[in-house]
Formats: structure tokens, C-alpha cells, sequence
């Protein structure tokens, strides 16, 4: 008999601290998450990180919790809920991380009857701490506990004309009467080394975008030209213009180089830019999560509501102060053409002033990003 195993990334059980913790452990511990030796990662993770970052991690959970529990894995249930009414085989749910484990779900599918298993990672573009950790937890435990399983694995679908249909609806319904300035797309940031680690070829990846536009055995497993794919697909199904959007890579850990360039890094230079009004679209999500919710819809957006508020102060104070000058332009013309001040005038060789105006390319944006190049 067969059936479907959905796979997402999971979720704390609750936004505390004490319930943070193990799940960041687990997550975090992960060697294909953090792809580094046993020992460096154990004191890297348990020796630093979480010292301090499941309290910080607990707060940002807090702010996106829902009296239904978190957003991804109530998102998720619906989802599952959805995909099993639409079909007539066993459809299970599980999580990489957390309580919802992949074991519980092979074993409900095998309560079923199951033996041959659709494994399904939701997650369009494919990534060594996303996809390939699913698939190899997966075969683990099937050769562990499942033997009699066979697995059919879907790979990535980041190019897939249903799924490149129903993300270009999506977005098209939400921007539905909002008059955007500018689209980015925000891909979740992984390592540049986990990209040359998935070149199937070796010596494909190049790490300047070029290799991501040429055609090669690579692109199967390379999450950066799949990222690149799904938005150039995306708007073209929409009509967008080049010039109207752009992508960027969110959720970062110092010390690393990863995927540039950085989500965080060209929003604050949006406002500057003369961008009042920016849309983000977060692809390579199914759900609602931390890195949406919290980190785009929340910080993203306060910090771009912030710097657009400091620059309109500045824009206000110049406008005032072109205006107080002008002013004192007008006073002295007109005082050195009424008597007596044409007297003084003459004697001392006062001279009309010309009116303060600015060029149409100096009222141009002046683009904040070029000022650092080079």
C-alpha cells in the first residue's frame, strides 16, 4: 500500500525558554546544519550558543505565537489536513526537529498498511541543513526500524509550473491593492560552502552567479541556482520589471561567509535609495515561520519603517531650511531696491542673490549602495 510522508522543519513546544533550548540543540547539532567536527560543533553549540540564545530565541517565538500554538506547525497541519482530503492513500505529517518526529510518522503510515512511502521534504529549493538532513534521518530510520519500506523521494520543486503558478497567485493576491515601489525576494541564507559541498560535479560552482545562468548537472542539488530560478520564473509568470525587483539572502550566522547579497544589509539602504514602499516575499517557506513572521514582517520592517522616518526628518529639516534662505533671499532683493537700503546698496556694492534651486539630478535618489563600492 502506499502512501505520503510530509516533512517541514518544526518548532519548539512552546515559546519558552526551557522548550527553546532542546529544540535549538537538536536543530543546531545537526552536522548538516552546522558542517563542522563533533567536538567543535558540541563546544561552538552547547559551549556558547546556548548560553545565551534560547532566551533570545524564546522572546522572538513569543511574538509570532498563536493561541493555536506556532504558526508552522499549526500551518502545517492545515496543509496536511488539505493534502489528505484531496487524495485516497495514507498521508502522514512530521517535523525534522522537535516533537513530531519523522519515526512517529513512518510508524503511523505502517499502522496503515503502508510499505511504500512518498517522501515529500517542503521545501522548494534543495539544501544540504533542509533537504538532504531530511533524507538521510529518513533512511536511517527506515533501515533501523522500517525495513519492509520502500521510499519514493520528490525532489526539489522550486521550478515546477504548479508550484511556480500557485507562489505568482499568492503573491498577486496579497500585493492586490498595496503600490509597492520595489519586490524582494528573501531566500533563507545558507553557507557557500554547503553549495560547493552539493556540486555534484566538483568543479561547477563558482560562487559568482555565472554558474547559477549555465546549464549543468549541478544545478539538481544547488540551492542558490534554484533560488535564482524560482524568482526569475516568478516574475515572469507576473510581468514584473527588471528594475522592480530584486533577491537577497535573510538569516545569517556571523563568523561564516554565506550567500550574499544580505537581506537585512539592502533594506536599510531602500529608503535611500528613494524605496517607500517595499513588498517581501519569503519562497522558500510553505509556512509561516520565525524567519517570516519575526524576522521579516517584524524586524525587517521596523528597521525599513525606522531609517525611511530618519531620512523624511531629513528631507523636512533641508526643505525648511531651503525655505528660510529663500526668504532672506527676498528680503534683501526687495531691500536693495527700496530706498534707503539702494543707497547702502550702491555704496557698498550689494549685490541681488539668485534663489536656491536644485538640479533635477540632484533631487535624483542618491543610491547609498555605489557610495561603498570600490
Amino acid at each position: 500500500m502506499k502512501g505520503v510522508l510530509l516533512v517541514n522543519l518544526g518548532s519548539p513546544e512552546s515559546p519558552t525558554a526551557e522548550d527553546v533550548k532542546p529544540y535549538l540543540d537538536e536543530f543546531l547539532m545537526d552536522k548538516y546544519v552546522i558542517d563542522v567536527p563533533f567536538l567543535l560543533r558540541a563546544l561552538l553549540v552547547r559551549g556558547v550558543i546556548l548560553q545565551t540564545r534560547p532566551k533570545k530565541s524564546a522572546e522572538a517565538y513569543s511574538r509570532i505565537w498563536t493561541e493555536e500554538g506556532s504558526p508552522l506547525i499549526v500551518i502545517s497541519k492545515k496543509m496536511h489536513k488539505k493534502v489528505q482530503n484531496l487524495v485516497d492513500i495514507p498521508v502522514a505529517l512530521a517535523m525534522r526537529y522537535g516533537t513530531i518526529t519523522i519515526k512517529k510518522g513512518l510508524q503511523e503510515l505502517k499502522d496503515k498498511g503502508v510499505t511504500e512511502v512518498m517522501l515529500l521534504p517542503l521545501y522548494p529549493q534543495h539544501a544540504m541543513a533542509s533537504t538532504t538532513t531530511i533524507l538521510v534521518l529518513a533512511e536511517e530510520l527506515r533501515q533501523e526500524f522500517f525495513p519492509e519500506m520502500k521510499f519514493t523521494i520528490v525532489p526539489a520543486f522550486y521550478n515546477k509550473p504548479d508550484y511556480i503558478k500557485a507562489l505568482s497567485n499568492s503573491i498577486k493576491k496579497h500585493l492586490k491593492g498595496f503600490e509597492y515601489d520595489h519586490l524582494l525576494f528573501s531566500y533563507h541564507g545558507i553557507p557557500k560552502r554547503h553549495i560547493r559541498k552539493t556540486d555534484i560535479t566538483k568543479s561547477h560552482c563558482k560562487m559568482d552567479r555565472t554558474c547559477c545562468n549555465t546549464p549543468s548537472p549541478a544545478h539538481e542539488f544547488c540551492y542558490s541556482h534554484q533560488c535564482y530560478e524560482t524568482t526569475k520564473q516568478v516574475v515572469k509568470q507576473l510581468g514584473i520589471p527588471e528594475s522592480n525587483y530584486s533577491q537577497t539572502f535573510q538569516s545569517r550566522l556571523a563568523g561564516d561567509k554565506w550567500l550574499t547579497p544580505y537581506t537585512d544589509v539592502e533594506i536599510n539602504k531602500m529608503p535611500g535609495q528613494g524605496i517607500k514602499k517595499l513588498a517581501v516575499v519569503t519562497p522558500a517557506f510553505v509556512s509561516d515561520c520565525l524567519e517570516t513572521l519575526e524576522e521579516i514582517a517584524m524586524e525587517a520592517n521596523e528597521q525599513f519603517l525606522h531609517l525611511q522616518s530618519r531620512i523624511s526628518g531629513l528631507e523636512s529639516a533641508i526643505a525648511d531650511r531651503r525655505e528660510f534662505y529663500n526668504d532672506s533671499v527676498n528680503i534683501n532683493n526687495v531691500a536693495i531696491e527700496q530706498f534707503p537700503g539702494v543707497l547702502l546698496a550702491r555704496w557698498f556694492n550689494f549685490k541681488s542673490f539668485e534663489h536656491l534651486k536644485f538640479a533635477s539630478a540632484e533631487l535624483a535618489d542618491v543610491d547609498i549602495g555605489q557610495r561603498f563600492k570600490g
